[in-house]
């Protein structure tokens, strides 16, 4: 096939405003299929070319606010219906905690929408070997010069009235496109036996190379220093004590530097005597008790200490720490219960400082004695 094709009419301007204008008149006369190209945007040029809004905007959002849906969806049913756990206190569906995720699908899902849109829907899959890579018309619009094209598969098109039309438009250059031949008569061979061999060669090797890194340099010296490390693990058998324990019991008598061991465990009773809370009331000391009582008490004793169990039944409910018998107990009486635990209420020594505690029992205070003010108290 050596008859060239013709791809269309191309017409080059020295002014930009001869372009804007030749751009408008062009639209006017109802050509479709043409294309303008200049070497910076030109403002009015999507005006002058009747050029429609982008859809790809609708695009970017129907698929990024999909995302965002999805994932608020997911988080939900994992959390609060298919796997519901209580943490702290807290709803089962916390929102705040999946803004981050929410936002990182949003923007993934809307960007890479866009991409293969605008790549396979929009642009139709660019062609590397356009007929107007490597002309001389792509190269001066390239750098000083204003370029339209009107593609020879436009209803309107018809050549002499094309070159009549560009030289009343006052068009510097006026050249025909054509297709390149080998382009067209290139036929692709993607199951040629040379390539398909490759192919293989290549997963062969990639496959080889991945199994070897993994199961075999991984564990080899020096590589392997992440895994075999100079370091007791935990329940390992040690080479270095007689008795073979790797995990050594602290030397009895000794205490960690700046902490008192707690003198009364097993005696609650001689606690409440002897122990008196150090932490004054103030605003500090209350909202410090608030929140650590809100995080780990008001799962079974509810945020106003009744004892109404926000656990759905998944745990005995407490008795209420308004009762007589509560109220009466010294401040000491009850930093012993939460150091360590009572009936089926574990110990919250590791949950909470001694000073956490001690403002917890300052804000339990408050609300018992909001619960059960005096008319004192309304005055």
């Amino acid at each position: 096939m050596n008859e060239k094709i013709l791809y269309g009419y191309s017409a080059l301007f020295d002014k930009p405003n001869d372009v804007l204008k030749a751009a408008k008149s062009i639209a006017e006369k109802g050509f479709e299929k043409y294309d303008v190209n200049t070497p910076y945007p030109l403002h009015g040029m999507n005006k002058a070319m009747k050029l429609k809004p982008s859809k790809l905007g609708y695009v970017s959002l129907i698929v990024g606010l999909s995302g965002a849906l999805a994932a608020i969806l997911t988080m939900w049913w994992m959390n609060a219906v298919d796997y519901p756990i209580v943490y702290g206190g807290k709803p089962y569906f916390s929102f705040p905690a999946y803004i981050p995720v929410v936002f990182e699908v949003t923007v993934l899902s809307a960007s890479i929408a866009t991409v293969l849109t605008m790549l396979f829907i929009f642009f139709k899959f660019p062609n590397n070997s356009h007929p107007l890579q490597g002309t001389d018309y792509l190269k001066q619009v390239s750098s000083d010069k204003y370029g339209i094209i009107i593609l020879a598969d436009d209803k309107k098109f018809n050549e002499e009235e094309i070159e009549s039309l560009f030289k009343e438009l006052n068009a510097v250059t006026i050249s025909p496109i054509y297709w390149d031949n080998e382009e067209i008569n290139h036929k692709h061979k993607i199951f040629e036996p040379k390539f398909v061999i490759f192919l293989i060669a290549v997963a062969i090797l990639n496959s080889g190379a991945v199994y070897f890194v993994y199961n075999k340099l991984l564990y080899m010296q020096p590589f392997n220093w992440m895994m075999n490390q100079q370091r007791q693990n935990v329940q390992q058998k040690s080479l270095i004590y007689s008795d073979g324990f790797g995990m050594r019991k602290p030397v009895e008598g000794t205490i960690a530097r700046g902490h008192l061991p707690y003198q009364f465990v097993g005696n609650p009773d001689l606690a409440g005597e002897k122990l008196i809370n150090p932490i004054p009331v103030s605003k500090a000391s209350l909202k410090l008790g608030q929140e650590k009582f809100d995080t780990y008490c008001s799962p079974c004793h509810d945020y106003h200490g009744t004892g109404q169990s926000r656990l759905r039944g998944q745990f005995p409910n407490p008795p209420s720490l308004h009762s007589d018998k509560v109220r009466n107990w010294s401040d000491g009486r009850i930093f012993a219960v939460i150091t360590e635990g009572q009936n089926v209420m574990p110990s919250y020594s590791t949950q909470l400082t001694e000073d956490e505690r001690w403002a917890v029992i300052n804000y339990i205070r408050v609300l018992q004695r909001a619960m059960n003010a005096k008319e004192s108290d309304l005055k």
